[in-house]
């Protein structure tokens, strides 16, 4: 039987007639004057007001009625994340259209499919190599598909950096207004808003209908929690994951309608600097992006001296005992709290400065958070809120936050959803947030709905006070030779937070015993070279076989094998002679890895493994 369903409050009601766009109205008629942007222009930052931004959201919105889109027609969305993204996505919605986004990291053969899949008859992109990325799938003048055999609807693109929205806009200024107040004033809960494709870790995309309604529960639930105290007039945020992922899109759409100020940043290696210039009240990031903070403030620390390095440790250590300290009765000790004062001079501010020093918190999902790493964050004054959810269910579906937060857990259900765990112990969601169906896809809906549950596939668990705790991915579980069920994921996260160590993937389906492939981090590899005296020409190859080397991970997965039976621990791990990146399509935009992809491209070092 089905575990008992949990659902954290009783929910709300929405008029039928309120959507994200009709919110936007609103806010923009009531307070035209609220900074809802900033945006980058020549040399400088410009505010953009509300007034200005619904102006602007009006006319493109006239330019695409002008072009022929009609209620319903997709309109795909390819770019990095800017201040254009957010104003195209509302002149679609504006328009009565669906907003297809494609991340600008998708390949050829990915960006064909979701546009002959989608029916998109229109496309918005960044640049000139965009551009490229769809010429091929533009309709002759005839009409007829440029490629043999292409379902192509695709009628016309406008480039971001071309001088495509102000063009749009021009062809639009004999639309009448009336024309697009009543299209906004048509649109339905159950009305799609917009067509996500997976960019899940294996298989072809799937294309995730997400309705008005679905957006407009999961913003009301964001703002009920976890991001109510930032969600108003007078916060700033930094928008720089990419938009194209559900989670920053509904973050960045509840964020616009409740009236808080965003700055869009795309280059994430730029991004510490962007922050301390903007000095955003919260961070929206995945893991990932917390770990690099933890990590640049102890390679900073390392750099400076050996004392400098030992300070660092020690105030990590008080930091994670002093936010253990605060989830039992007691609290922190005297000597803890004292510890803990001095540590914040020394060592937190400086971590809180590297974020815009008024933060007042984070929030994380798209992957598993070491909770650890969450102790180190709540402890040193900048709690890091990890949640849980899919696309399916237009991003978080359960999240933990000021008023509820249990480090381990991905929190429970936000407002409107429920919780519950199968039979096979799979985790499965329910709620007017989570989609009515995959586009073009029956089979996959039946597969994954039944009586209105959504099936995510994540192995995890209920507590008895609603908090959900993920135990692994029900497709990632591997079985050994020997019958052992072992869940790469946990492991993985406790190896992946040494800073040496960029990524960690377990193996050994099917093998003997539990494997290990590891990719090192660059910058801090040639810190450790630097510090032994070794020339920094010093291949990956070379130093795969290097007995200190190998001895500091032997360390670090000891500390992950101790928390596992004999069984599953890892017996061996090999080091593979370069990273894993995004652009070589071994990675998500959301920097989750595709195992799938990994493990065909190194066949060869996990077949070393088990060769003696």
């Amino acid at each position: 039987m089905p575990s008992q369903i949990h659902t954290t409050e009783a929910g709300f009601e929405l008029t039928e007639d309120q959507n994200c766009m009709s919110e936007l109205v609103k806010l923009c008629t009531d307070r035209p004057e609220l900074v809802l942007f900033s945006r980058p222009r020549d040399y400088y930052w410009e505010d953009v007001s509300a007034g200005e931004f619904l102006a602007e959201v009006y006319a493109l919105a006239k330019g695409l009625v002008a072009n022929g889109v009609e209620p319903g027609d997709r309109v795909a969305l390819l770019s990095n994340t800017r201040y254009e993204w957010q104003l195209v996505d509302f002149a679609i919605w504006a328009a009565g259209a669906v907003t297809v986004p494609i991340y600008p990291s998708s390949s050829p053969h990915q960006i064909e499919w979701i546009l002959e899949d989608s029916g998109a008859t229109f496309a918005f992109v960044e640049d000139a190599h965009n551009f490229a990325d769809l010429r091929a799938f533009l309709l002759r003048e005839d009409g007829t598909p440029p490629l043999s055999g292409s379902a192509s609807r695709l009628r016309r693109v406008a480039v971001f950096n071309e001088g495509g929205i102000d063009e749009v806009t021009r062809e639009g200024e004999g639309v009448e207004q009336s024309l697009i107040d009543a299209r906004v004033a048509a649109i339905t809960h159950a009305d799609i808003a917009s067509i996500v494709y997976t960019s899940g870790t294996t298989g072809r995309p799937k294309g995730v209908a997400l309705s008005h309604g679905n957006w407009m529960y999961q913003t009301r639930a964001l703002v009920t929690n976890p991001i109510g105290a930032v969600a108003r007039p007078g916060k700033r945020v930094v928008t720089f994951l990419p938009l194209a992922h559900v989670l920053q899109r509904a973050v960045a759409v509840a964020l616009t309608i409740h009236g808080a100020t965003q700055a869009h940043w795309a280059d994430t290696s730029t991004i510490a600097l962007e922050l301390q210039r903007a000095k955003p009240h919260v961070v929206l990031g995945v893991p990932r992006v917390f770990e690099k903070v933890r990590n640049a403030a102890y390679n900073k620390a390392a750099d400076g001296s050996g004392v400098g390095k030992r300070v660092f440790l020690e105030a990590e250590r008080a930091a994670i005992a002093y936010s253990k300290a605060l989830d039992k009765e007691e609290g922190p000790s005297f000597a803890l709290r004292m510890a803990h004062r001095v540590y914040d001079r020394l060592v937190y501010r400086k971590l809180r400065d590297a974020v815009g020093g008024v933060a007042q918190y984070g929030i994380t999902g798209g992957s598993a958070m070491s909770p650890e790493l969450s102790h180190f964050f709540r402890g040193l004054g900048l709690p890091v809120y990890e949640g849980y959810g899919l696309t399916e269910t237009a991003a978080a579906a359960c999240v933990n936050h000021k008023g509820g937060q249990r480090i381990g857990t991905v929190g429970r259900p936000v407002n409107s959803y429920e919780v519950r765990t199968n039979d096979n112990g799979e985790i499965e969601f329910r709620g007017p947030g989570v989609f009515g169906f995959y586009w073009n896809n029956p089979e996959a809906t039946a597969e994954a709905k039944h009586d209105g549950w959504f099936n995510t596939g994540d192995l995890g668990e209920v507590d008895s006070d609603g908090y959900v705790r993920i135990t692994g991915r029900k497709k990632d579980l591997i079985v050994t030779a020997g019958g052992k069920n072992v869940s790469p994921g946990p492991l993985e996260e406790i190896i992946r937070q040494d800073p040496l160590i960029s990524n960690a993937l377990v193996v050994g389906d099917g093998k003997p015993f539990v494997g290990l492939l590891v990719t090192l981090d660059a910058d801090e590899l040639s810190r450790w070279k630097e510090a032994r005296g070794i020339p920094a020409s010093t291949s990956l190859e070379e130093l795969a076989h290097n007995a200190d080397l190998r001895a500091e991970v032997q360390d670090t997965v000891n500390l992950a094998n101790a928390t596992v039976s004999h069984a599953e621990a890892i017996k061996k791990f090999r080091i593979l002679n370069r990273d894993l990146s995004e652009q070589d399509d071994e990675m998500t935009p959301t920097l989750k890895v595709k195992r799938n992809v990994v493990f065909r491209r190194f066949a060869d070092d996990i077949e070393a493994l088990y060769s003696r």
